[in-house]
Formats: C-alpha cells, sequence, structure tokens
C-alpha cells in the first residue's frame, strides 16, 4: 500500500509537528495495547540485539536502517549482515498495531537513511510519525503480496495485516528488502544480493519442514484457534482451518458474541488445544477453554519476536516454534 507523502512539509510545519507530537505522546494511553503487551514493552526495553539506540560511533559509517517491529528487523538484518545497522522501533514484546512511538524513535527516525514497513494497515502509527521525516527514505515490503481480505468485524474487507507468516510471502519481503538497500548502499549491492539469496534458501527449507509437520495431522483436525486472525496466510499455505476471537487486535474488549463463535467451533469439531497471541491478553481465551475442556496450547509468536534469550528470537525460529506448538497441541487427544 502506498505511504503518505509528506514531501511538501517545510521546516516550520515539521518543527511543530514534532513538538506537538511528542507532547501528545507523553500524554496517551494506548488502547489498543493489551495489558499484558503493555507490561511486556516495558520489560523488554533491553532487547539490544536489534532494537538498541545507536550513536554516530557505533554506526561507523554504515547505513541505519529503521524497522517497524521486530520481525522486519530480523529479516533486514539477515540481508544486511554486518553492512548496515538495523533496528527495531517497537521492541519485544510490544503491540505494533497500536504502538505510540517515543521521543527516543523520533531521534532515531531523525537519524535513519531508510524505514522498512509492513504495510497493509498493520502500522496504526505510522502516518504521523513518517511525516517528521520527510526526506528519509521509506520502503513497504509487503508490496507484490496478494492480500488476504478480513471477512468480519470492524475491518470487513481490508487486507489481512500479517502476510509474514506465510514463507512464500516472506520470499518476497526479502527480495524487497533487498533492492531497498542495494538503492541507498549500491557500494554493497552485491553483498545484500548474496545475503537475501542464502536467507531465502533458509526460509524455503524451513516451509518444507513444516509442511511436513502439517501433512501428519488429518485433514479434518487441521485447526488453528487464536485469539488474533493473524494466521489466514499460513493457513491458507499449509491447508489449515482458522477461526479467533477477534480478526484483529481490537481497541475493545472481546464480545460474548466472538467467544461463543469460537466455544462453537471448538465443541463441534472437538479442538483439543486453542491459544492465544504473545502480545495479546488471553483472558477471552481461558473462557473458551472453560466452557470447552480444550487445554490452552500458550502463545503463539506473531507480531513479536521474543527476547534474545526466548524461545523464538528470530523469525525462522518463528515459524518453528509456532507450527511444532500447533502439531503438539493437534495431536493432543487426551
Amino acid at each position: 500500500m502506498g505511504l503518505p507523502n509528506s514531501q511538501n512539509l517545510n521546516s516550520q510545519t515539521a518543527t511543530t509537528m514534532i513538538v506537538a507530537f511528542l507532547s501528545g505522546v507523553l500524554i496517551a494511553v494506548s488502547g489498543c495495547v493489551a495489558p499484558d503487551a503493555r507490561q511486556n514493552s516495558n520489560n523488554n526495553s533491553n532487547n539490544a540485539d536489534i532494537s538498541k539506540n545507536s550513536t554516530i560511533s557505533d554506526r561507523q559509517g554504515k547505513k541505519l536502517i529503521l524497522t517497524t517491529f521486530t520481525v522486519l528487523a530480523d529479516m533486514a538484518q539477515n540481508v544486511a549482515g554486518d553492512r548496515a545497522v538495523v533496528e527495531s522501533i517497537v521492541k519485544a514484546g510490544a503491540e505494533v498495531h497500536g504502538y505510540e512511538p517515543t521521543p527516543s524513535d523520533f531521534r532515531r527516525g531523525q537519524g535513519a537513511d531508510l524505514i522498512l514497513d509492513n504495510g497493509l494497515n498493520l502500522e496504526r502509527w505510522a502516518e504521523r510519525f513518517y511525516g517528521n521525516f520527510p526526506k528519509v527514505t521509506r520502503v513497504t515490503i509487503s508490496e507484490g503480496i496478494q492480500p488476504i481480505s478480513i471477512a468480519e468485524d470492524a475491518y470487513q474487507g481490508k487486507p489481512n495485516p500479517h502476510a509474514w507468516m506465510s514463507p512464500r510471502n516472506a520470499l518476497i519481503y526479502v527480495e524487497n528488502i533487498r533492492k531497498a538497500l542495494g538503492a541507498i548502499d549500491p557500494a554493497n549491492a552485491a553483498i545484500y544480493d548474496a545475503n537475501a539469496k542464502a536467507y531465502s534458501q533458509q526460509i524455503r527449507e524451513i516451509d518444507q519442514k513444516l509442511r511436513q509437520a502439517i501433512a501428519a495431522i488429518p485433514p479434518e483436525k487441521r485447526y488453528i484457534v487464536s485469539c488474533e486472525g493473524a494466521f489466514s496466510y499460513l493457513a491458507q499455505d499449509y491447508g489449515l482451518k482458522e477461526a479467533y476471537i477477534w480478526a484483529v487486535n481490537a481497541e475493545r474488549q472481546a464480545t460474548p458474541k466472538q467467544v461463543q463463535k469460537v466455544i462453537d467451533v471448538v465443541r463441534a469439531n472437538k479442538i483439543p488445544t486453542v491459544f492465544c497471541e504473545s502480545t495479546v491478553s488471553n483472558e477471552a481465551q481461558m473462557q473458551v477453554v472453560r466452557e470447552t475442556g480444550a487445554k490452552f496450547g500458550g502463545v503463539f509468536y506473531v507480531d513479536s519476536l521474543s527476547p534474545p534469550d526466548g524461545a523464538t528470537p528470530t523469525y525462522l525460529k518463528l515459524l518453528e516454534y509456532n507450527v511444532n506448538n500447533l502439531v503438539k497441541g493437534l495431536s493432543d487427544s487426551s
């Protein structure tokens, strides 16, 4: 999707916007983020691998690449290798949809050479943020993806933003990252090309491995039940049926109708295990557990990697962890 055109902002207007926006940040209440996600955001501010604040000396003349969230940062780092500094704006464990940029984010934005985002209406805060950096190159790396439309709720008809959850789509992300890095740093383009080729091969290999794992589950049992409808692309690729409480991590509590819908699906299909995303409160899903007798299989990682010492410090680990956790849950007939 296209990004806002801010090229016509004069310096006085840009300064006014920054002052006004930073004032708003200091008093804003992030209504979209579940309480658990706010806590995770605070606790994981030390994710030094991909979210530290760079200084000029740290960079040693390298380009600074900002990404909107940690999954994209890991993808970009694999393409950049040691030829660029890559940082995520949203920290590990935080919720990306309704994120509120911080003063530190604005400082980094002013010094960035490139900002990579997902688009597809994922980063709702991006338009205001980008308006303060009209000269920084911005690239939406989901460009070229065939979006799946959201089928219900307030976002009906809009694209499901979680396209990176399909390894096939991830190959398109990597190609777009390769082009973007080569365009701003042509001196290292050949290295970016080689890195992207090697990383794409790793994605293809994990894709094949995960397909084989799903194939071991009888087709009638291939359900993925989550809090958010973040698995539509993965479900399409791997022949899964999807059930979820809300289509997109919403600004409101789950409604009784949304919860009952999942309860009915779980009961009718005797689904043994349900899950929730790491950045979302599992309160509504635990009601499904109580009403159906299904087990709670823990969290899936979607919008955020874990800290470096956690279960999913990389995108490839995220894919593997989620699918293995799902297969284990669906295989549990006890």
